[in-house]
C-alpha cells in the first residue's frame, strides 16, 4: 500500500487530450510526480496513480472525457484518479461526481498536482480545487520532451479575445506569458538534452508579452540565437498577431521552419463578425499571399468551424469558395459545437446536424485535393529530414523543413540528425511520402 511517506514503485499512467500546450503541461506534471519517485507506468503494469488531463473545446472533447474517465475507473478501480485540463476547470462539479475520480483541480492548479496527490494519500479525502478564470495571474512553464527529436515548450497562457463561439478564456484565464530570458533559458535547456527541434506553443501564442514591452517578435529574434535548436516551429498563431515583418523575418532566419499554422475559422466575413474574430477575409488573404511571396515552398495549415450559428447555405459557399482561392496546404475542419456560456447562443441561424455533416465532408475534399497537390509539387526534390527515432520491424519516420511526412528504412544512427532524402513518390491516403536517404 502506497503512502504519503513513501512514493516509491509507485506507477502513474498519463492520458492527455487535445492540444499540444496540454501534452507539454502532461510533461511537466510528469517530472514533477517523477521527482517524487513516481515512475510512469510500462505496458501490462497497473497503474497507482491515474492523471487524465482533459480538454473541453466541443461536447465531443467533453463526452471522450468522460469515456475515458469511466474506463479507467473500471479497469484500474484501487487507482488514484486525477482530473485536470480545460474540462475540469469548467464543469468541475461535473466530473467530481464521476464514480473513481479522487481529485479535479483546474487549470492553475494543473502543475501542483504532485501536493494535491501527497493530500490524498495523507487524509483519503477527495478533493476539487478550481480558481476562477478571471483571477488566474500565474504563468506555469511547461516543455515536453517525450520524444527526444521534437520538444513542445509553452511560451504563452490564456486568452483575452473572447471569441463568441470560445470557451478557451473561461477555461484558461488572462493571457499571460513567460519572459524572453526563461523561455530563451528553457531552449537552451533543450539543446543540452539533445533535442534538435521546438514547437512555440500557447493558447494565443502572437500575444506573447502582452502587458510588457517586449514581443512575440523580440522573442523568435532571441530563440534563433540559441546554438544546438536546429529548427524551431510556430504553433497556431492568429492572422492579424502574424505580421509581415514576422513573415519576412522568418523567411530569413536561420532555424524558423517554413510552416505556418494559422485559424481562419470562416471564410465569409458575415460569420467572423458573429465568430467576433479580430480581422476579415481581405486581411487573411494577404497573409497567405505574402508568405507564397517570401517562402513559395511553405506548409500552411489553416484551422475552420463549418456550420456555425448564422452560417446561411450562401455564406457556407462563400467560405468554401474563400478557402478554394487561397494557396494553403491543408485544412483542419472542424463542425461548430454548442459551448454553454458563450455569446453564440444568442446568434439565430441553427445550422442542422445534418448539414454540418455535409459542409465537413465538402470541406475535408477541398483539403484533401489541396494537400495532395502541394504533396505532388515535391516528388522528385531533395528536402531536408528529421528522423524520428524508428520502431523495431518499421520504416523510419520523419519531417521536411516545410512539414511533410516522410517514412525512410530505418537507419538507427541516423536519429535526431538532420538528413537530405530525395522525395520519391506519395502516399495521399496516409499523407504521407515515401523518400530516399541520400549519403
Amino acid at each position: 500500500m502506497i503512502d504519503a511517506s513513501s512514493f516509491d514503485n509507485a506507477k502513474a499512467l498519463f492520458h492527455t487530450f487535445g492540444c499540444k500546450l496540454n501534452f507539454a503541461e502532461t510533461s511537466t506534471i510528469a517530472k514533477t510526480l517523477a521527482a517524487k519517485g513516481i515512475r510512469r507506468v510500462s505496458t501490462g503494469e497497473t497503474p497507482d496513480i491515474i492523471v487524465v488531463n482533459t480538454c473541453s473545446v466541443t461536447e465531443v472533447a467533453d463526452k471522450k472525457c468522460r469515456q475515458a474517465l469511466h474506463r479507467f475507473a473500471s479497469k484500474y478501480p484501487e487507482a488514484v484518479i486525477v482530473v485536470t485540463g480545460c474540462y475540469a476547470q469548467l464543469k468541475s462539479h461535473e466530473i467530481a461526481e464521476i464514480p473513481g475520480v479522487d481529485i479535479v483541480v483546474g487549470t492553475d492548479q494543473k502543475l501542483a498536482i504532485s501536493e494535491y496527490i501527497d493530500k490524498w494519500y495523507a487524509d483519503r479525502q477527495k478533493c476539487r480545487e478550481v480558481t476562477p478564470a478571471k483571477d488566474i495571474r500565474a504563468f506555469h512553464p511547461s516543455c515536453s520532451g517525450e520524444d527526444r527529436t521534437r520538444y513542445f515548450l509553452k511560451i504563452q497562457d490564456g486568452c483575452d479575445y473572447w471569441c463568441s463561439y470560445c470557451t478557451i478564456p473561461m477555461a484558461r484565464g488572462r493571457s499571460r506569458s513567460g519572459s524572453i530570458d526563461e523561455i530563451v533559458g528553457q531552449a537552451r535547456k533543450v539543446a543540452e538534452d539533445g533535442g534538435r527541434e521546438i514547437v512555440l506553443t500557447g493558447v494565443n501564442i502572437g500575444d506573447f508579452g502582452k502587458g510588457r514591452d517586449d514581443t512575440f517578435f523580440d522573442l523568435i529574434k532571441e530563440l534563433d540565437k540559441v546554438d544546438g535548436i536546429e529548427r524551431y516551429r510556430i504553433s497556431s498563431i492568429e492572422p492579424n498577431l502574424l505580421t509581415d515583418d514576422i513573415i519576412d523575418w522568418v523567411a530569413s532566419s536561420r532555424r524558423f521552419m517554413p510552416h505556418f499554422h494559422i485559424p481562419l475559422q470562416a471564410g465569409s466575413d458575415e460569420v467572423l463578425s458573429l465568430m467576433r474574430r479580430h480581422y476579415d477575409t481581405a486581411l487573411f488573404r494577404h497573409r497567405i499571399e505574402r508568405i507564397r511571396e517570401v517562402m513559395p515552398d511553405a506548409f500552411i495549415g489553416v484551422d475552420l468551424i463549418v456550420g456555425a450559428r448564422g452560417e446561411t447555405e450562401e455564406l457556407f459557399r462563400k467560405s468554401y469558395d474563400f478557402v478554394d482561392s487561397i494557396d494553403i496546404s491543408r485544412l483542419h475542419v472542424f463542425p461548430y459545437s454548442e459551448r454553454p456560456g458563450t455569446k453564440a447562443l444568442g446568434i439565430d441561424g441553427i445550422v442542422s446536424q445534418a448539414d454540418k455533416h455535409k459542409r465537413t465532408c465538402r470541406m475535408l475534399s477541398l483539403s484533401e485535393n489541396k494537400l495532395n497537390a502541394f504533396m505532388a509539387r515535391f516528388i522528385g526534390t531533395t528536402r531536408k529530414v528529421l528522423p524520428e527515432e524508428p520502431k523495431v520491424g518499421k520504416p523510419m519516420f520523419g519531417f521536411t523543413d516545410n512539414y511533410l511526412r516522410v517514412q525512410m528504412s530505418p537507419d538507427p544512427s541516423l536519429y535526431n540528425t538532420i538528413v537530405p532524402v530525395r522525395l520519391d513518390s506519395a502516399v495521399p491516403d496516409e499523407e504521407l511520402i515515401n523518400g530516399t536517404i541520400l549519403s
